[in-house]
């Protein structure tokens, strides 16, 4: 495995990509510098304590701009509260500190989601006898739209996806946010068969009358990817364009690029405990068995028809290797694929909107 960074190391990051990138992209360096000041050692409840104490005033400011009827104020505020409540149960809530700030983060996100245009709304789609909560927002005009459900990886869960979701809206696009199977509020673990979680949000938004269900489309990134790509193949005839921006499907699932490629230079922390979490496990020797059966290659879906499918990465990926994107490419069905410079995701200012624009023909 990769190196664990110590706590000097992990400032240092953090100041890198403080306003740039990932669930710094839109922090304040006078906030993080007060966050980093406070932080003694890589206990995760002190991480957790000092961004709700960072959080708390935005909370407090949102509801008081609430109250004097400032939707615009009161939606920036509950954003930056929802940001270092996220930052605080990062990268996955696996303590009573971070627990408690995944909940925070849930409650600012739904409070800011009343002033986004359109409006958020949060559904618990029927999944046997669970149910997976799911974010939606679509014009209610009278239109049919398109759609593209959308998620994240092993430590972005669905309230991340404002970024995107905001991008698809612009674009004309509805947005269905859902975490990924093993994360936030999913109903499941990750497994060879966790692809019906998003089979049954489809079941779900075909039933929409302000959705075209002709026009469903499907984005996942970093691990979330991999759902992309095998839905797909698994949903060929129901999507009509797939984004796999950042996600393995055959080398990924390898045990040595498993090992070599957990606690990567490019993550910050606690990611051996992210992809356990994921998967239900307590260990990287307990996850080798279900992380290596996920191989789409092995499965046999390779070889199958697609629907349009979009490929991007960054060429220096250390997370997932470039070598996935071209094995999609060798099987099945003609792609499309974009490689960008830098690591992970391949995260340039044009990357999003290549995405975007892709997804925008895509579902005309």
């Amino acid at each position: 495995m990769g190196r664990v960074k110590n706590l000097d190391e992990m400032k240092a990051m953090i100041r890198e990509r403080t306003g740039k990138r990932n669930i710094f992209r839109r922090a304040k360096p006078e906030d993080v510098e007060s966050v980093l000041a406070n932080l003694t050692s890589k206990d995760p409840d002190l991480w957790a304590s000092e961004w709700a104490r960072v959080a708390r005033p935005y909370e407090e400011a949102a509801g008081r701009a609430e109250k004097a009827g400032n939707s615009k104020d009161a939606r920036e505020a509950y954003v930056m509260a929802y940001t270092y409540y996220t930052v605080g149960r990062y990268p996955v809530a696996h303590t009573p500190g971070k627990q408690a700030n995944f909940r925070k983060s849930l409650e600012m996100y739904e409070k800011a989601g009343r002033y986004f245009d359109p409006p958020l709304e949060r559904v618990n789609v029927p999944f046997g006898e669970k149910t997976i909560p799911i974010y939606v927002r679509v014009r209610r005009d009278g239109a049919k739209h398109p759609v593209v459900i959308n998620f994240g990886g092993i430590d972005s869960f669905k309230a991340e996806s404002y970024e995107y979701d905001e991008a698809l809206q612009q674009a004309g696009l509805g947005s269905c946010a859902v975490d990924m199977p093993g994360v936030g509020e999913s109903p499941i673990k990750g497994s060879t068969t966790a692809e019906s979680l998003f089979s049954a949000v489809i079941d779900y938004l075909e039933k929409r009358p302000e959705v075209d269900p002709k026009r469903i489309g499907i984005q996942g990134r970093s691990f979330g990817g991999y759902w992309a790509a095998k839905m797909a193949y698994v949903e060929a005839k129901r999507l009509r364009a797939a984004v796999v921006w950042g996600g393995g499907v055959h080398y990924f699932f390898q045990e040595d690029w498993l090992r070599e490629s957990t606690n990567a230079d490019s993550y910050l922390m606690d990611h051996d405990i992210a992809r356990c979490s994921a998967f239900g496990v307590s260990s990287v020797d307990e996850l080798v068995k279900p992380w290596s059966a996920l191989s789409l290659k092995d499965q046999g879906w390779l070889d199958k028809p697609s629907c349009p499918m979009l490929i991007v990465n960054g060429k220096e990926d250390l997370q997932t290797p470039i070598a996935d994107l071209y094995i999609l490419l060798e099987y099945g069905s003609p792609k499309s694929a974009r490689v960008f410079p830098g690591g992970h995701m391949g995260q340039t200012p044009e990357t999003l909107p290549t995405i975007i624009n892709w997804l925008k023909k895509e579902l005309s």
